[in-house]
């Protein structure tokens, strides 16, 4: 089991560089089906190859869950990690449909884009996003609470002001939140908009404040991610430096 685990966690041997490299162009593979098989008007002979292709793949990605689940040290804690809920949802989603009624296949059909998120188990990039927002998990939290605070703040604002004005664009403030986001966020579609001076005002100061709403988190991710980029390189430092202090006792 020690070696068929070494081919599936590593990816230093060739083994485990091979299978790395099988996954990552089967989850290619699969999303390319896809979205090929969203396409309208596909003859029959299309429709029965992208089929054939998705039931291998999903077979495929079955064995490997399966062994992922079996080569685990903690099987249990394996099958409850990030990684092990999005090996599942990726095949999960083809046997459903297999058993429930198929006006529900439409909604299952479109988890198969958590395969996408295979992607990060193979990714240095991405595994260390995720130790970035594990580091900044915290300031992230409480800025998004703060925004939602805002975000109702501006919503129950403009419809204060525009109400009158606009009775059916901003006739509660539930209905003013889409303006609220999207005034927040600086993207402004233009669909919703104030006609009144006071609420004019208003959104100039509601701008003013979406424009740290889109900075804060840019500045806290950057930060943890230079924090995840420096303990990764003190922990390759500490293993490369490992075995030479060893040596160096015994000399």
């Amino acid at each position: 089991m020690s070696s068929l685990r070494k081919i599936i966690e590593e990816s230093g041997t060739p083994a485990g560089r091979a299978f790395d490299l099988t996954i990552q162009a089967l989850i290619v593979v699969s999303l390319l089906t896809f979205s090929l098989d969203t396409l309208p008007d596909l003859s029959p002979f299309a429709v029965e190859a992208l089929g054939i292709i998705e039931t291998v793949t999903v077979l495929i990605f079955t064995v490997e869950y399966l062994l992922r689940v079996w080569t685990a040290r903690n099987r249990l804690r394996f099958v409850f990690s990030f990684f092990g809920l999005i090996d599942l949802l990726a095949i999960l989603p083809f046997y459903l449909s297999t058993t429930i009624d198929l006006r529900s296949v439409r909604a299952l059909r479109l988890l198969r884009l958590f395969r996408i998120l295979k992607l990060a188990r193979y990714s240095i990039a991405i595994r260390r996003f995720h130790r970035a927002l594990v580091i900044a998990r915290e300031e992230l939290v409480l800025f998004f609470a703060a925004t939602s605070v805002v975000i109702f703040l501006a919503a129950a604002g403009i419809h204060h002001f525009e109400s009158d004005a606009q009775p059916q664009a901003f006739a509660s403030v539930f209905h003013s939140l889409w303006w609220a986001v999207a005034t927040l966020t600086t993207v402004g579609y233009g669909d919703v908009y104030p006609v009144t001076v006071g609420g004019r005002i208003f959104t100039f100061v509601v701008l003013l404040a979406g424009l740290g709403v889109v900075s804060v988190p840019a500045g806290l991710v950057a930060s943890a991610l230079s924090e995840a980029r420096r303990m990764e390189e003190a922990n390759d430092t500490s293993e490369t430096s490992g075995p030479t202090s060893a040596t160096d006792d015994q000399t």
